[in-house]
Order: structure tokens, then sequence, then C-alpha cells
């Protein structure tokens, strides 16, 4: 799948729009994946690729899976909205059916799974209304808007049967599960250390309040936006650090400065401590700030024996350098090996959460081996206390389960 994203505000990508191009340009394959699209608003307007060109199996490691759209739809009656999204990405094909109501994407019997890229707030009802029609569930980042309503779909998703995911997309690209093999070797010695940052200057003083980033109904903020990206590299590096055995944090620490616009979180910083490990994850997302680029690092992981410098932007990172400290006298911190990573494919890398969805349902699992139930929950409770900590509240009623 090769995805050529346009973006127009830099951190547009994080939604519907990059993943629905991917599924639109998939590649022939025996087995086929039957994808229904939920929401062609807003973001997906002004970022989605308009072209897109198929990835020959052999360049995706996969020869048995191939993904189909065969259903887009969009809310309150706006059918025309679903032809516009089908004409300008993907090629106007008729066999795509284009619909006014999400209903009728959940009631389509051709739909095998359905991917939601609507706001954070309506991530728990859409993926409800999925469950309950009997839908395999892919549901972009965070996936609730706080943890009672995660358990909550869990617990729906176990009763009828189905596959659940977060679209945590940067946990199944090849960089990244290079870097957790790499520390799974021991070669660094245990983590101690990690430091993450995703900021995007979205020139708040220009955005209409009612804009994702802004509206508190919306779940707005750099928190609940940015926030999964630096997250997980803590859960990768940290959390799922073999000796670490999935201990959960013994402390959360959070930091909050809401713009005084709406009152939403615009500079966000939190401390993850895991005793276990006798390691901390220091954290970071701002939507007032420009992101790190060039040669600066988006993510740092300090081990006992070297470093690994993830290249930004962390949500896609291509590269990473690993500085290597010697073992003999005089040598604990000098650097004596240096060895740079770059990993080359085709696409923006949402090919890879896809193929595992399609991995997933074929094998009847219900959920993924490697962005599990567990770490999602663990992500939004995070979240949870850092809002808590920083006094961000969501507006009555917002929050669907308590």
């Amino acid at each position: 799948m090769h995805l050529a994203v346009a973006w127009k505000t830099e951190a547009s990508w994080l939604r519907l729009t990059t993943f629905a191009a991917a599924l639109l340009s998939a590649t022939m394959a025996p087995i086929i994946l039957r994808w229904g699209i939920i929401s062609t608003g807003g973001i997906v307007a002004q970022t989605l690729s308009r072209t897109s060109a198929s990835i020959p199996r052999r360049e995706r490691n996969v020869d048995d899976i191939e993904h189909k759209v065969v259903a887009v739809g969009s809310r309150n009656g706006a059918v025309d909205k679903a032809k516009e999204f089908i004409k300008k990405y993907a090629d106007g094909d008729e066999n795509i059916k284009a619909c006014g109501t999400y209903e009728e994407v959940y009631a389509n019997s051709d739909v095998d799974v359905i991917y939601i890229g609507t706001p954070h707030t309506l991530h728990y009802d859409n993926s409800l209304d999925a469950i309950k029609a009997g839908k395999h569930v892919l549901c972009e980042k965070p996936v609730t808007s706080n943890a009672a309503e995660l358990k909550a779909l869990l617990a729906a998703a176990k009763e009828h049967g189905v596959f659940f995911m977060e679209a945590m997309w940067t946990r199944f690209q090849p960089l990244s599960l290079a870097i957790i093999d790499l520390l799974a070797s021991g070669e660094l010695g245990k983590p101690v250390v990690v430091n993450a940052d995703l900021s995007v200057d979205f020139n708040l003083e220009n955005l209409p309040k009612t804009h994702r980033i802004l509206d508190p109904v919306l779940g707005g903020g750099a928190i609940l936006d940015l926030g999964p990206y630096p997250l997980v590299w803590a859960i990768m590096s940290l959390f799922e650090y073999p000796t670490n055995q999935h201990t959960l944090p013994s402390k959360i620490t959070g930091s909050i400065v809401k713009t005084a616009l709406t009152g939403v979180d615009a500079n966000t910083a939190f401390t993850l401590n895991f005793d276990k490990l006798g390691a901390q994850a220091v954290l970071s997302c701002s939507t007032n700030a420009p992101m790190l680029q060039g040669d600066n690092p988006g993510a740092v992981i300090r081990c006992e024996r070297g470093i690994i410098r993830v290249a930004a932007p962390i949500y896609l990172p291509k590269s990473y350098k690993v500085s290597i400290f010697g073992t003999g006298p005089g040598e604990r911190h000098k650097v004596v090996r240096e060895e740079e990573k770059v990993f080359d494919y085709i696409g923006k890398g949402m090919h890879f959460q896809a193929d595992e969805v399609a991995r997933c349902v074929r094998e009847g699992r219900k959920e993924s081996a490697l962005w599990t139930h567990e770490k999602s929950l663990l992500e939004i409770t995070v979240f949870d206390e850092v809002r808590k900590q920083g006094g961000y509240a969501l507006p009555p009623g917002v929050e669907r389960v308590v």
C-alpha cells in the first residue's frame, strides 16, 4: 500500500485519513478482508492522499492478504460526502457502497471490519454500535475518552465475539519491531530513561474553537490527540521490556498548561516510573510548539550500555542511531561503536497494522498480541490520571461511561 500523505496541518495524519488511504490502495491477495470506513469529513477532506499506488505483496512481506473497502459512511444522511470521498480517494470505484449513515455501514453484510476515524469522544458510541452489529473493529487512538469506556467496549467485544484493536500504527512498523528486538537482546543492558516528545504548532489563535484540537466536546488538546505517540515509546521500551514482566507503572505524574482559548491542554508533560526496572519515562506533547525535525531525535532510549536515538517524527520514524558503550576499564560511558539503521519501505506505514488485523481475524483471535487490550488500557489510564492531575475534565455528558 502506497500512502502519500499531503497534510495541510502537520498532525493531520493522526486520524482516519492516511489509514483510509492505505486501505483504498491495498493489493490483490488470496484472502480478502472487507472494510467499512466510518467518517468522511473534517481531516479526511484536508489530508487524505489523492493518489496511492498498490504495493506488491513481496514488498509488504505478505502473500495471503488483500484489503478491500466495500462501504464508506457519512453521517446525517450526507451520502454525497461519501460519494465524494470514494470519487477522490478510490478513483470513483462503483463497487464501494456510499452510505449516508454509519448504521448502513454497520448493517452491510459484506463488511467484515469497521475502521473508526471519528473524533475522540465519538469512539465509544461508534465502536459499540459496530460491535453490536457483529463487526470487528479497528478504532483510532485514543480508543476512548476514559478507561471506563474502554472496559465497557472490551466487555461488549467479548460478549459479541469480535476482534477489537486500537489503531496504534507505530507499534507495527518495522523500525519499532527492530528496536524492541534490540532491547530484548540485552546488548545494551536494560533501559533506564526514555524521553519522547511530539509537538505540533497548530497556530491555535487562528483555529475555530470548534476545531478538534480546541473543542473540549471533541476531546481537544495535546494529551489525547498527540499523547499516544510519546507514550507508545515508553510502552514499547519499558512496559514491554522482558524483565518488567508487564508490570504497570508504579507512579504517574502529570502537569498541564491549558490554553485560555477553550481550556484544553496546550502543553502537557508526564512521567511514568517503572520500579521493577528502576526506570522512568519522561514524555511531553504540545499543540503550540514546532515539531522536532532534522537531526533532532523524537525519542531517546537510554540504556545501561548504550543509547538509541529514534529519528523524528516519532509516529513514523524511518531511522535510528545506536551508540554502544565500552565494557572495559574506563569505558563505561565511552562510545566505542555507533550504528545507524535506515528503513526504506513504500508508503507511510499504515498497512502494517491493517495486515495485523487481517491475520488476527483470519486466525480467530480477538485481540492483537502486539498491541493488546492491556496496553490500550494502560494508555488511557495514564491519560485519565494526567488529566485529573492537570485539572482538565471533559464537559458533562461527553464521557459515556464514568
